[in-house]
């Protein structure tokens, strides 16, 4: 049995860019769930907003969340969707 596939949309704000490198690792490991993406400079609080919108299993959003939540500097929030 497969796993349910789910529509999720994940915000992270880039705070400082010592972490850049590993998240642009992240994403582009998990590009086959990332379906839509939008990038946004807040240049008066000096951090930057990426958008996605991911369609996955549970699991699979759920580790590219994660992978993200653990980098310095940046915060990642997800809402998850049948």
């Amino acid at each position: 049995m497969t796993e349910e596939r789910r529509i999720a949309t994940t915000i992270i704000v880039v705070e400082t860019k010592e972490s850049i490198a590993r998240l642009n690792e992240i994403i582009s490991t998990f590009s086959s769930i990332i379906i839509g993406r939008q990038g946004i400079t807040m240049r008066e609080r000096d951090e930057n907003i990426i958008s996605l919108v991911l369609e996955g299993s549970s699991d699979e959003i759920g580790s590219f969340s994660g992978q993200i939540g653990r980098l310095r500097g940046i915060k990642v929030k997800t809402a998850t969707i049948k």
